[in-house]
């Protein structure tokens, strides 16, 4: 999971969060996530391309939270009162195809669902980035979330 000034999933976390009096987290919330600052992964990757050996990297971040802590620490961090509501993934990717519908988007797959309550988000390996999501959201959660970054606009039109 990136995060970034201009990053999709972290920024439309926080417009839903902003502007809904709940907010929907799949099962549990319990499935763990690394989130990595995109400066980090390009300085990984340019590291990576300065030397000819064979390399195999994990470009994961710092802290590692739970889903249901990921979405509260943001929803602090823009000032949001939205309550979380566990809901059964299917149920919630019915919620985001509703939520799609109103912002002409693809919010979330069944595919992505599927991959980050399977934990593939982490990493139990040596960390190569620095940077903390708290320390970031602190700094820019006044401005994230402030528009909504729309998937098929940014990459298919």
């Amino acid at each position: 999971m990136i995060f970034g000034r201009e990053d999709i999933l972290l920024n439309n976390i926080a417009w839903f969060l902003r502007r809904s009096p709940v907010f929907a987290v799949f099962g549990a919330g319990d499935y763990r996530v690394q989130p990595v600052f995109v400066d980090d992964v390009a300085e990984l990757a340019v590291r990576a391309g300065q030397t000819d050996e064979a390399l195999e990297l994990d470009a994961a971040g710092p802290e590692t939270f739970t889903f249901d802590e990921l979405v509260r620490l943001t929803a602090r961090s823009v000032g949001s009162r939205a309550r979380l509501l566990h809901a059964r993934p299917g149920l919630g990717l019915m919620l985001g195809r509703l939520m799609g519908y109103a912002v002409r988007d693809v919010v979330i797959t069944r595919d992505e669902i599927e991959g980050l309550m399977a934990g593939l988000l982490v990493s139990d390996k040596a960390l190569e980035c620095a940077t903390s999501l708290r320390v970031w959201l602190r700094e820019n959660g006044d401005t994230l979330g402030k528009s909504y970054a729309s998937e098929l606009r940014r990459h298919y039109k």
